[in-house]
Order: structure tokens, then sequence, then C-alpha cells
């Protein structure tokens, strides 16, 4: 498994419901990428001069991300689907 670096995070993507609520089917090609999704990995947090600024996510946390992030580097690893985001592109955890 990777492991991130600094205040990156790798996240795995949670799919959406392929039916509307009037139960209309959507196709895979018509959807849009979730950007909901739970965290695999995270980095040890960024540096702020000599200090390491801890890290909030941490590994099983359901997180909602920027779908257009600038930091959101899609990955595969093992034949999977990640996203590589830097932990301020996390718009927060759900609970």
């Amino acid at each position: 498994m990777l492991k991130p670096l600094h205040n990156y995070v790798l996240i795995e993507r949670i799919e959406e419901d392929n039916k509307t609520a009037g139960g209309i089917i959507i196709p895979d090609n018509a959807k849009e990428k979730p950007s909901r999704g739970r965290v695999i990995a995270v980095g040890d947090g960024a540096f702020d001069g000599d200090d390491r600024i801890p890290m909030t996510v941490k590994e099983k946390d359901i997180v909602l991300f920027a779908k257009w992030a600038p930091s959101a580097n899609e990955v595969k690893i093992d034949g999977k689907d990640y996203v590589l985001i830097k932990e301020t592109d996390i718009l927060g955890i759900l609970k």
C-alpha cells in the first residue's frame, strides 16, 4: 500500500447510488465521480518551520472532498482507483 507524504491523504471513493429518487437508473458514463470517500492512509503532516502540523483526518474516516481540487491526483494501486489529495482540500468528516 502507499504511505502518503506530508499532508497528503489517500482516499478510496465511495460510489453513490445509481438510481434517482424517482427510480430512474443512471448509466455509468453519465454519473459524476463521487466526492465522498474512505480514508485509506494519511501522511505525517506538513512542516511549519521545524514543527510538524498534525493531521485532522485518520484512517477509516468517511470524508467529503472538493470535486475539482487542484491537489487531487487519480492513482491506481493493485488495480484499484484512489485519489491522493491534500488534507486542505477535504471539506469535512462525515459522522
